[in-house]
């Protein structure tokens, strides 16, 4: 008999691959992705929800899956921390800025688990993104910066690994060869708190 994470995993694995969704850069199956959040959440105090929403995280943001088929497959529980995970449309929203910033208003809202999830995904993102993506990444952390100052629900443990991760990379842009100034993520950072 397959445990509910193990009937987790598979859902997560055959709805990502349907969707012909692969890692950006690496071409990995999406799933790497996903079984990386799970074993950062594993690492901190957890509950079998949140391993089952770590491993479905993307799944309605990202395929055909929808909420009620994972409270049906799973529970009310796992779907209520998969949904405040899930990036919500936002037709209104008239930039990148603004869409964050509703994404972000969001989280801040979500409940300790799933803070805790969404720290894991952004430590697994960052790690993802400062190696492969560089100039994206100027952007991306600043992103990520501020959300994680919205989550302080979350696990302390890795809202401190995602502040580390975070300023790590905005150091290393600020090296050779790529010489991001200090001034310009302050700049772009007030942007975003100006747009709060």
């Amino acid at each position: 008999m397959q445990t509910a994470e193990e009937q987790a995993r598979r859902y997560a694995t055959k709805a990502h691959a349907e969707a012909g969704q692969r890692r950006k850069y690496s071409d990995e199956p999406y799933i790497v992705h996903p079984a990386a959040v799970v074993e950062l959440v594993r690492s901190v105090p957890h509950t079998e929800a949140m391993l089952l929403a770590a491993w479905l995280h993307d799944t309605v943001e990202d395929t055909l899956t929808t909420l009620n088929d994972v409270r049906e497959r799973f529970g009310e529980d796992v779907a209520g921390l998969v949904e405040m995970l899930t990036d919500a449309q936002q037709p209104q929203a008239r930039n990148r800025l603004a869409r964050k910033m509703a994404h972000f208003r969001h989280t801040a809202e979500a409940s300790a688990p799933a803070q805790t999830i969404k720290l894991a995904d952004i430590i697994d993102n960052t790690r993802n993104i400062v190696r492969v993506d560089p100039d994206f990444a100027r952007v991306y952390l600043v992103e990520k910066r501020i959300q994680i100052a919205l989550l302080h629900q979350g696990d302390a443990t890795l809202l401190a690994q995602a502040r580390q991760i975070i300023d790590s990379g905005i150091q290393q842009l600020q090296g050779a060869p790529w010489r991001v100034s200090a001034q310009w993520f302050q700049d772009l950072e007030q942007r975003y708190a100006n747009a709060r």
